[in-house]
């Protein structure tokens, strides 16, 4: 553990504060000086930490835009068609509780010791070195795959205005990847500013969706109010696979597997907590909106567009083909319905920014789970390097490389290919949870047996013990189902067994599960016992950063206010 020495201030007065240096010394004897930045985030000069330059509003509107995108605009047109209304405004409303539960137990552990090694840190400390492994490494799998998948989206929503004739989508892909790779290199604070404004602009978007649907649904648009008419017609509850209550409880089950995907990357704000300002106080802020958000964007969409479209609407079957332009968003197959003109244009550039911003983002995911790899030594040391702003050159180098796969979806052949690697990473997000929650388990067993009550903790999940058993066993069922319609039979596929969704949708759960044993054989580690489980170290580090962080908020407090009126006024009241 690091036992701090001195704190200094060049300058005695608030505005100065921004030169303060805090010097301790590390467990191996080394001294190390932590500078703080002129918004009093901790930066250091060792080549070693994460800088935390991410602000209250950058975690906030992180953690929001990462509940949104195209799986919400977009995949809900899938999930109504293959279910019906009734089925999606359930299993949305049951999903974003279980996602509730998954967040308010990743943001206890989170606000305990918000290090830098991620989510698959807790599982090594807390559970078993095996977990946090395999944890990491297939949470990185998953983001060097979804990484390009999102630059092939955006290349995709490009061509409602460019056809691939007139240009080469390959250069669209080229643009994006150089863009992001840019926006990731030059530090977290310009990566905040830019996901910052970029998720304003998804909150903008979807709350305009949900006042216009609820406008066309009141009648207030230029067709006549709609009502609950298609629940009675053509029904709530739509016949999947088979006929019958068979048939609607299959679609009702396949309409969770659809919101399961929508929700994947709720998770982003553990990801942030290494470089996050004050993130005892800011990240379980987040967590908590985290409920409010559920409940506001996606049931409230799910709910209105129920209202708007019939789950056999011709537009709607013919939109779920046309990839990620905006034209398969159900929301645009209302818009149409009512007549609207212009709208969907504008729609196509908001996605636009949605796919952007997911494949910014989980260039960003995908280095920092690289780098705490590398800080637990499941990775090689050299990719817990980082450059004078805190950033892992070679962890972001090697997981930017892999945004070149996003180059197989301009040839054909390739795009079939690509789409099997989607399909395997896609169960590497639920068992991501799963995880979470066997962690999550695993610590307050261990932090009871410790004496560590709930008066000691920053944040405590409200649904407990209780909430994460139940929560753990519904994430499990989910994952053994996902691809339950490669088991059954209809007369029309009778006989045929689906043998490459069977492989790509389960592939992922025997190689997570040859990582944990195989890395137990290898390195013969145990299960981390309740009371030796490590609660302390590196935590004083981040005790004396959050010191010197309220020191320095505390001594700017008696100044003018800085930021611009319009941000003062209107938004910064939400953080």
């Amino acid at each position: 553990m690091a036992v701090v020495h001195r704190t200094s201030n060049s300058s005695s007065d608030g505005a100065n504060a921004e030169y303060g240096k805090t010097e301790y010394t590390s467990t191996g004897g080394e001294v190390q000086d932590i500078h703080l930045g002129a918004d009093g985030g901790a930066e250091y000069a060792d080549h070693k930490h994460l800088h935390r330059g991410l602000k209250s509003r950058h975690i906030t509107m992180i953690a929001i835009g990462g509940a949104i995108g195209t799986g919400l605009i977009i995949g809900t047109g899938k999930a109504l068609a293959q279910s019906g209304p009734g089925s999606i405004l359930i299993s949305y409303t049951l999903t974003g509780l279980l996602v509730y539960v998954v967040m308010c137990a990743l943001g206890e552990m989170a606000a305990w010791i918000p290090a830098g090694h991620g989510f698959a840190g807790y599982a090594t400390r807390f559970c078993d070195p095996a977990l946090g492994f395999a944890l990491g490494w297939t949470y990185w799998f998953k983001y060097i795959i979804i990484t390009p998948n999102q630059l092939t989206a955006s290349a995709l929503i490009i061509q409602e205005w460019k056809s691939p004739k007139d240009v080469n989508p390959g250069v669209f892909i080229a643009v994006f990847m150089v863009a992001i790779i840019s926006i990731n290199y030059f530090g977290v604070k310009f990566f905040g500013e830019i996901e910052f404004w970029l998720s304003s602009v998804k909150v903008v978007t979807i709350v305009g969706v949900i006042l216009l649907s609820f406008l066309l649904a009141v009648g207030a648009g230029p067709t006549d109010a709609t009502g609950f008419k298609y629940y009675n017609n053509p029904g709530g509850f739509k016949e999947y696979i088979d006929k019958g209550s068979t048939g609607r409880f299959l679609g009702f089950w396949s309409s969770f597997i659809n919101a399961v995907f929508a929700y994947l990357g709720t998770e982003l704000i553990g990801v942030t907590v290494g470089e996050a300002q004050n993130p005892r106080k800011t990240i379980p802020r987040a967590i908590k909106l985290t409920f409010y958000r559920i409940l506001f964007f996606y049931c409230l969409s799910v709910f209105f567009l129920g209202m708007l479209v019939p789950y056999n609407d011709a537009k709607l079957l013919a939109a779920n083909k046309a990839g990620t332009k905006a034209s398969a968003s159900p929301f645009v197959v209302a818009i149409k319905n009512a007549n609207i003109k212009h709208l969907p244009g504008i729609l196509n550039g908001c996605i636009l920014l949605f796919t952007f911003s997911a494949s910014n983002s989980d260039l960003y995911i995908a280095s920092r789970t690289l780098y705490g790899l590398a800080t637990q030594s499941h990775a090689p040391k050299i990719f817990a390097w980082t450059d004078k702003r805190g950033v892992p050159v070679p962890a972001l180098a090697l997981s930017a490389c892999f945004c070149l796969l996003a180059m197989m979806n301009v040839a054909e052949d390739s795009t079939v290919v690509f789409g099997y690697f989607v399909n395997l990473v896609s169960i590497f997000g639920l068992l991501t949870w799963v995880s979470l929650l066997v962690t999550h388990i695993y610590f307050i067993k261990a932090r009871r047996a410790q004496g560590i009550t709930d008066d000691k903790m920053p944040y405590v999940a409200p649904f407990g013990l209780i909430g994460s058993y139940i929560a753990l066993f519904f994430c499990c069922l989910i994952s053994l189902t996902k691809n339950f319609a490669v088991f059954t039979r209809s007369p029309k596929t009778y006989g045929n067994f689906d043998y490459k969704n069977f492989i790509t949708g389960y592939l992922g759960i025997p190689l997570y599960l040859i990582m944990i044993f195989g890395y137990k054989f290898w390195h013969k580690t145990k299960g981390v016992k309740p009371h030796e489980a490590d609660f302390y170290t590196g935590k004083d580090e981040i005790d004396r950063e959050e010191e010197a962080f309220l020191a320095h908020k505390a001594a700017m407090e008696g100044e003018k206010k800085k930021g611009s009126w319009f941000y003062r006024t209107f938004i910064a009241w939400l953080f």
